[in-house]
């Protein structure tokens, strides 16, 4: 099969098209033919190397981690997926590739009336949103401080927050402010004067902080929790342990995870959720596409499709 992969760790340019052996599902898992693969923030980070405490990269590596496709082989045990069906997920291989294995507890079945790049956006963005609100404990009254609140995962946490009651404030450039308020955020601009700006539009504190950029706002929110670094989450900034800051990395396997997904996708499909695609790109062009994310700034999400090579 066709993928993208590097053999060492570095800038896009370690990124190439090869042929590669083809994977087959073990038990529990199925094998999907990929119509889309979403392209995150993690990928390149991955990639420079940068993440290797977190999560260790055997090299040669295949990129990627969310899918949508059809099924193709299902292995021993797997009952919950046939071959034809249309699903989306978390892979257990990388996912810029022409076919990918994923447990089953990690996919979903795909509504008919969601695109394959829409589908392809939703896993990690809604997974990685859902899990670190749970972490933070947002409930309803809470006003939450959300950093990077126009990427993916941003528009995700800032639709799954406002839905359990709390207020967000969410930073952004200004260029997406407006967006931001479609979703139901009260939108900041991030750089200097950040605490002021908030302090002025939730002048009654903020009871937590979710950091999805990493641009260097943890002291910030510190000093916005009142000098505690309680409730406050990073899932970007390297340098959360010099502020005692939790830092979330996540991964598959939560439970329920195939069945909120599904609830999602369900969401999507009807307009309830919104996660939008802002670029799509044959596979070839992954170097593109992920230095596009890497230069940070991208509303929603960027997606390849390995069916255009």
């Amino acid at each position: 099969m066709e993928a993208i992969v590097y053999e060492e760790f570095g800038g896009p340019e370690v990124l190439r098209r090869a042929r590669i052996d083809d994977v087959h599902a073990g038990p529990g898992q199925i094998r999907v033919a990929v119509r889309a693969a979403g392209v995150n923030p993690v990928d390149y980070k991955i990639r420079n190397g940068w993440m290797e405490a977190a999560f260790p990269t055997p090299l040669p590596a295949v990129p990627g981690s969310e899918f949508s496709g059809v099924v193709d082989e299902t292995g021993e045990g797997v009952t919950e997926f046939a071959v034809g069906d249309a699903v989306l997920g978390r892979s257990a291989t990388g996912a810029y590739a022409d076919y990918v294995l994923a447990d089953v507890g990690a996919v979903a079945r795909k509504p008919e009336i969601l695109g394959w790049p829409e589908a392809a956006a939703l896993p990690v963005a809604t997974g990685t949103a859902a899990r670190v609100l749970d972490e933070l404990a947002v409930s309803e009254g809470e006003t939450l401080l959300l950093h990077g609140a126009s990427g993916a995962v941003g528009s995700a946490a800032v639709q799954l927050a406002v839905a359990r009651g709390a207020t967000v404030v969410g930073t952004a450039s200004p260029a997406n402010h407006d967006y931001l308020r479609v979703l139901g955020a009260v939108p900041v601009a991030y750089g200097d004067g950040l605490v002021e700006r908030v302090r002025e539009v939730a002048p009654q504190g903020v009871d937590a902080v979710f950091d999805v950029a990493g641009k260097g706002v943890l002291a910030d929110s510190v000093e916005l929790r009142g000098g505690t670094a309680d409730r406050i989450v990073t899932i970007a900034d390297a340098d959360a342990a010099h502020h005692g800051v939790a830092f979330s990395a996540g991964g598959g396997g939560a439970a329920g995870e195939s069945r909120r997904l599904g609830e999602y996708a369900q969401a999507a499909a009807v307009g309830g959720l919104r996660i939008p695609v802002e670029r799509t790109f044959p596979l070839r062009e992954a170097a593109r596409a992920q230095e596009l994310s890497e230069a940070g700034h991208v509303r929603g999400k960027l997606v390849l499709l390995p069916g255009e090579h």
